[in-house]
């Protein structure tokens, strides 16, 4: 477990690093991020946030329903899904004349899910009756926001699975979100200074 959380912690200081002093990109600051991102869920119930930090990264945090799975079992109720995002395509969109607002673009992440023992619908791992469930891994990404405010996400990943009172292992993570963002986002057009 300490192996996974040092990995994840030199995995976003490198790319912060890399973010603040241009590496990557010429300037520096949030260019074609949202500052602000609010979602509903709709195909899982659910909320989401989602702020930028840097030049083409955010954190995002939501809480909805969601499904674990991994070698002890499944889990199905209320989880909430943290997120630390480095969008790596933006300028390819770009200059492909492609709709970076809202976020749109493919992203690798540094993944934590924690699945409640209060609301949780339904499982078949054997255990206490009130155990928690942790996820912690690495997801590749893919978000689209469309002109309406429709959102797409869909997440692949692995990681893995800590159990509170129940047996620990590794499994994969998959989710696929369609909702609507509820804040304004940038313009389409271009802006010139």
């Amino acid at each position: 477990m300490k192996k996974i959380t040092l990995i994840l912690l030199l995995f976003i200081v490198n790319f912060s690093y890399s973010q603040i002093n241009g590496i990557t990109e010429k300037g520096s600051g949030i260019v074609n991020l949202e500052r602000h991102q609010f979602k509903f869920d709709l195909l899982s119930p659910g909320i989401s946030y989602e702020i930028g930090l840097f030049r083409n990264q955010t954190v995002s945090t939501d809480v909805g329903l969601g499904a674990a799975t991994y070698g002890e079992g499944y889990a199905y109720g209320l989880a909430m899904n943290n997120r630390y995002r480095y969008y790596h395509n933006f300028n390819r969109r770009i200059n492909r004349d492609k709709n970076v607002s809202g976020n749109s673009g493919n992203y690798i992440a540094a993944a934590q899910a924690i699945f409640f023992s209060q609301l949780r619908l339904s499982t078949n791992i054997e255990g206490p009756d009130d155990f928690n469930l942790g996820f912690y891994g690495m997801v590749y990404g893919i978000q689209r926001t469309y002109p309406k405010g429709f959102n797409f996400n869909a997440e692949l990943g692995a990681g893995f699975y800590k159990g509170d009172g129940v047996p620990d292992g590794y499994g994969p993570l998959v989710s696929i979100k369609f909702g609507w963002v509820a804040t304004k986002r940038k313009s389409r057009k271009p802006v010139f200074d």
